[in-house]
């Protein structure tokens, strides 16, 4: 898929034009991951990031994870080292 900006936006959003697409990736991911669209790992992966790096995006967006019940099984788990 192929999303097509025109070039009058991307003159307006004044960023340096290497860094137009990473921004817009980044903004996307951590759009549809808070709307609950992706989970964490393909909204990382959208943005281009590794899972930490995008849960300190998120940290400095101040956009709550989500966590669910399964993800905590799992934690409890590990940290017990089953």
């Amino acid at each position: 898929m192929e999303i097509v900006i025109p070039e009058d936006v991307i003159t307006a959003m004044r960023l340096p034009r290497g860094e137009v697409e990473r921004e817009l990736r980044l903004d996307l991911a951590v759009i549809l991951y808070q709307r609950g669209v992706l989970p964490l790992g393909k909204a990382a992966k959208l943005a281009g990031v590794t899972k930490r790096e995008f849960l300190e995006e998120l940290a400095k967006r101040k956009v709550p994870r989500h966590y669910t019940e399964r993800e905590l099984a799992e934690d409890v788990a590990f940290a017990r080292g089953e």
